[in-house]
């Protein structure tokens, strides 16, 4: 029998996403049998690259408050559009660097919702605008509680660490609750596709006699949410 390893190497409190990832394949039996240890140069080099992701995002975040203080009240739609885009485009950057964040987001988030409101008022007693307006608040509500659940941060990322053959052991060694938002970003097809890698998996490691803690019921969580999944689309 064995057990997934502790881990010893010197990993920091609030990592990075890269970071973040070396810590999820760790010693971790779901990325490969027999486990592999991370090197301890490849995180210095992670650590390094989160932090210097970190610098250039708080110059790039003075740039955009300063931006947003100095938009004219009767700027146009367009660069409003731009900054709104620029603003949530960071405010997804900020879910997967090191250190915490919860100031910048929240920061971030109220300069959108100042945005928004000039939007609201460019749409004027258009219905259809403000409804579309509407939507797309409650649509980016929930893009950004997702994100708060670091596997999610981190699978979105335009430059994600989880390669593709590494997306099953990912949400394998997932907490319950990453598990579950993760599962959200996919729908009956995939999850059935991913349902069959975690099992495939689960089998290889067992006729090694591989225990991992957790295993069976985040299997069991996999299997409910490919069944959810697939009732909800054959409801619509």
């Amino acid at each position: 029998m064995v057990m997934l390893a502790d881990s010893d190497l010197p990993f920091t409190h609030k990592p990075g996403r890269r970071e973040r990832h070396l810590r999820r394949r760790h010693l971790n039996p779901l990325f490969g049998w027999p486990p592999q240890e991370v090197a301890p140069e490849r995180l210095l080099d992670a650590q390094r690259d989160d932090h210097e992701e970190l610098r250039a995002f708080r110059d790039a975040f003075r740039g955009l408050v300063q931006r947003a203080a100095s938009l004219p009240p009767d700027a146009g739609s367009d660069p409003v559009l731009d900054l709104k885009i620029d603003l949530e485009r960071h405010y997804e950057q900020a879910c997967g660097l090191p250190e915490d964040q919860a100031e910048t987001k929240a920061a971030l988030a109220r300069l959108i919702e100042v945005i928004m409101r000039s939007l609201l008022r460019h749409a004027g007693d258009d219905p259809k605008a403000r409804q579309e307006l509407a939507d797309e608040a409650a649509a980016r509500a929930i893009h950004f509680q997702l994100l708060e659940r670091p596997l999610v941060a981190d699978m979105l990322h335009p430059e994600s660490p989880i390669l593709p053959q590494e997306l099953t052991p990912s949400l394998l060694s997932a907490t319950d609750v990453e598990l579950a938002a993760a599962c959200e970003l996919f729908d009956a097809a995939q999850l059935a596709v991913i349902l069959d890698e975690a099992e495939a998996l689960a089998d290889r490691l067992a006729s090694s006699a591989v225990v991992v803690d957790g295993l069976a019921s985040r299997l069991q969580r996999l299997r409910e949410a490919a069944v959810h999944a697939g009732s909800a689309g054959l409801s619509r």
